[in-house]
């Protein structure tokens, strides 16, 4: 029976200590912004463009979520409601030719500019 209730306690203890927002489904870095549209998990408002050979990196607004993405080389401007469709998320990642670590990027694989 003892050996029953360790996993059982290790386990429970480590769900608590578990930072929740890492539970979360959303692959998004969370920032409170000023209140905006919430808009479907894939699309957003564009705040930044940042271009590099090859890549087009955009800082998006969804509601109070405020996140980044990279994409294949993109014509884009603050402001462009985008839609994009994710491959895969990776956390501190650095971009060398911006010389810059992004706590967290999603790279998607298209955009499309919402009117």
């Amino acid at each position: 029976m003892r050996l029953f209730f360790i996993p059982i306690t290790l386990i429970t203890f480590s769900l608590f200590s578990y930072p929740l927002s890492t539970l979360a489904l959303h692959h998004e870095e969370t920032v409170t912004v000023a209140p905006g549209k919430q808009y479907p998990n894939n699309e957003g408002k564009v705040v930044d463009v940042l271009d590099t050979a090859g890549y087009t990196y955009m800082q998006i607004e969804n509601g109070d979520r405020l996140f980044w993405i990279a994409a294949p080389t993109t014509q884009v401007k603050p402001g462009d409601h985008i839609k994009f469709v994710e491959s895969m998320s990776m956390e501190n990642f650095t971009s060398k030719t911006l010389n810059r670590t992004f706590r967290r990027v999603i790279f998607v694989s298209s955009t499309m500019i919402k009117k």
